[in-house]
């Protein structure tokens, strides 16, 4: 495949998820309604409100890393990857990967799930690795900029 197809189609992948979960983050309060109704979960019960705000904050969370994928992206197709804006950018989908993994024990300690706990395990290496590579953004970045003021 070539590398111009690649990068169409993470393109509208990411513009798809993050317009999906703007959409399912804002009629979260009817979906878990419809869901728990129809799937009659019983450990949801009497946790509407709970729910409803766990999951709204992590809808949030996610719709900003998608976010932040999506400005890092428009640097990769305009060929300048190694900009201050993608250190940014890298640093914050860090802090929300943290603050994912703490909303994730936070809800953990309402109802424990293996899922949940893998979650916590999955964002607080998202948020290491997205903290170390924006260290090695910013690195290239000073590169950069030095080999452009030599030439």
């Amino acid at each position: 495949m070539r590398k111009e197809t690649v990068a169409v189609i993470t393109k509208y992948l990411l513009d798809i998820m993050f317009f999906a979960g703007i959409v399912v983050t804002l009629t979260l309060p009817w979906l878990v309604k419809v869901v728990t109704a129809y799937f009659h979960f019983e450990d949801f019960e009497g946790r509407y409100v709970e729910i409803v705000s766990i999951y709204f904050v992590l809808g949030i969370l996610a719709v900003l890393i998608l976010g932040e994928l999506r400005k890092m992206f428009r640097t990769v197709l305009k060929n300048d990857c190694f900009v201050r804006e993608n250190v940014v950018s890298l640093q914050r989908m860090g802090t929300y990967s943290f603050v994912i993994a703490a909303v994730c024990l936070l809800r953990a300690v309402l109802y424990t799930t293996a899922a949940m706990l893998v979650l916590v395990l999955v964002f607080v290496i998202a948020g290491l690795f997205s903290k170390v590579l924006a260290f090695v953004f910013d690195k290239a970045v000073d590169y950069k900029l030095e080999n452009d003021l030599t030439i």
